[in-house]
């Protein structure tokens, strides 16, 4: 069993502290993970406070911390009561050690939102899975498509110059289109795209039928896209490998071994923290209880770190650690992957092989091989 050595040995300091300032969303989703996205809990300035209280005390592992508000739909709660939860962190972040982040699905940005987003300087992460065809699933409380909405709110981003990034989640159908998806996100005009792979996690306990070799032949076109376009946006999944490429040739693999997992302290509305992974906010198990490290208002984070160790579910995925580091051909370059998709797919966090591994880290992978096999051959 391991105790706080082992914890050290696989995580690192944390980069990043997710905030839940509302449960309620107004999309709904196919595939969304959130369990209470129809009710309408709100965090409250006390928590919020809380938060940015044990943020102070919280070495960051880059020297600056990032706070990201992740919903529900942060922006439902509308600019008072967000610029509220933001005032406990503005001398923190004035001091340089906090930078806001916010994901969104931008149906509700108008003029003012892009104000105040522009005066905390906060960094725009927009969920948007293609055009229409391919975002269908993206749908209001009504049943109706969003995607006129979303793009919409983008150009309300682009028009006062705040910079954005893309997530889009990848289904069955735009698994077979990526060159088409990536041209229509890349014609949004995001400095970064990131391309997920459709989970099974929370509530979304269906998988996605995608298959290895689909996933492959994905990351070929990703490839072949990258190769055409140069000056295009960054793509999250080839920036990572890049640098993993890039520290191997130059000698320096020891230093991306060296990086240790972000243990992604997640705090709920009522200041309830989960380790490892946002998805598991709201989730009870019978094995598991409710995961929780404890409560932001009666405890600091550091100190909820510092006890990771003895939560049974950090115990498992620890497990699942080594036994990946023994037995996987992709290790060096994956590092583990994601403790959510082991639990959700597999039920054990001492589990090692998901979908996730499969479709987008080992694909990758394969992708890159296969195409320069053929570029050599050629």
């Amino acid at each position: 069993m391991e105790g706080q050595l082992g914890f050290d040995r696989w995580f690192g300091r944390p980069g990043t502290l997710v905030l839940q300032p509302t449960t309620l969303c107004n999309l709904d989703c196919v595939y969304c993970y959130l369990p209470f996205r129809r009710l309408s809990n709100e965090m409250s300035p006390e928590v919020a406070q809380a938060v940015a209280d044990s943020a102070a005390d919280l070495p960051g592992s880059s020297g600056q911390l990032d706070i990201v508000w992740h919903g529900g739909e942060p922006l439902i709660l509308g600019r008072r009561k967000f610029e509220e939860l933001l005032a406990p962190f503005e001398e923190l972040r004035q001091a340089g050690r906090i930078q806001h982040s916010v994901q969104t699905n931008t149906t509700l940005i108008d003029d003012e939102w892009c104000d105040l987003l522009a005066r905390y300087r906060v960094q725009v992460g927009v969920s948007i899975d293609g055009p229409a065809a391919l975002n269908a699933r993206r749908v209001d409380l009504r049943g109706q498509p969003a995607v006129n909405r979303i793009v919409r709110g983008i150009g309300r981003l682009r028009d006062h110059g705040i910079r954005f990034s893309l997530i889009a989640v990848v289904g069955a159908e735009g698994i077979e289109q990526p060159e088409s998806l990536l041209d229509f996100l890349a014609d949004l005009g995001p400095h970064t795209i990131g391309l997920n792979v459709e989970e099974m996690e929370g509530v979304n306990d269906r998988r996605c039928g995608i298959t290895q070799d689909q996933a492959e032949r994905f990351w070929q076109g990703v490839l072949d896209w990258r190769r055409a376009h140069n000056g295009g946006p960054a793509l999250r999944e080839l920036e990572r490998l890049t640098d993993y490429l890039h520290l191997v040739r130059s000698g320096q693999r020891d230093e991306w071994c060296r990086y240790g997992l972000d243990p992604i302290p997640t705090v709920s509305v009522d200041g309830d923290v989960v380790l490892m992974s946002p998805e598991l906010a709201g989730i009870s198990d019978d094995a598991y209880g409710n995961f929780l490290a404890g409560n932001v208002c009666s405890q600091s984070i550091a100190g909820m770190l510092a006890h990771a160790h003895r939560l049974r579910y950090v115990r498992e995925f620890m497990a699942g650690l080594r036994r990946c580091e023994a037995e996987c051909e992709f290790w060096d370059f994956c590092r583990g992957a994601q403790a959510c998709n082991r639990y959700f797919e597999n039920g054990s966090f001492a589990t090692t092989e998901t979908d996730y591994c499969r479709l987008t880290r080992q694909a990758l992978i394969t992708a890159l091989y296969t195409s320069t096999k053929k570029e050599i051959a050629a």
